[in-house]
C-alpha cells in the first residue's frame, strides 16, 4: 500500500503494482532530465498545465528508482499503464504534490 505520509504513488505497470516517491536524489534527477531551474519550476510547470508526455515520463522513471526500480525510459515508455497517459500524468502531479506538501499535510 503505498503510504502518503512518506510521500509515496502506487502505479500499475504491466500489470504490477509498483511503488514510486521521489527522493531528493530523484528531485535532482528531475531538475537535470526537464531542464527545471529549481524545484519550484518543476511543480509550477504540472500546476500551470505546461508539461508534455516526457515530463510525465521523467517524473515516474524517477520516482520508480527512488523505490528500486532498474528499469530505463525506454521500458517505461513502451510499458502499459493501467489507466493510460491520463492515470500516469495524475500520478505524476500526485508525486510531485506530495513531494512539496508541507510536512504532516498529505495533498489530495
Amino acid at each position: 500500500m503505498a503510504n502518503p505520509w512518506r510521500g509515496e504513488v502506487a502505479l500499475v505497470i504491466n500489470g504490477e503494482r509498483r511503488l514510486m516517491r521521489l527522493t531528493l536524489g530523484a528531485l535532482a534527477e528531475l531538475e537535470a532530465a526537464m531542464g527545471a531551474g529549481s524545484l519550484i519550476d518543476l511543480a509550477t510547470r504540472f500546476e500551470d498545465g505546461r508539461f508534455a508526455a516526457r515530463d510525465v515520463l521523467a517524473i515516474l522513471l524517477a520516482g520508480l528508482r527512488a523505490c528500486g526500480w532498474r528499469g530505463e525510459a525506454g521500458d517505461l515508455a513502451n510499458a502499459e499503464i493501467e489507466g493510460g497517459p491520463a492515470a500516469a500524468a495524475r500520478a505524476a502531479a500526485r508525486l510531485l504534490a506530495l513531494a512539496f506538501a508541507p510536512p504532516g499535510e498529505s495533498s489530495s
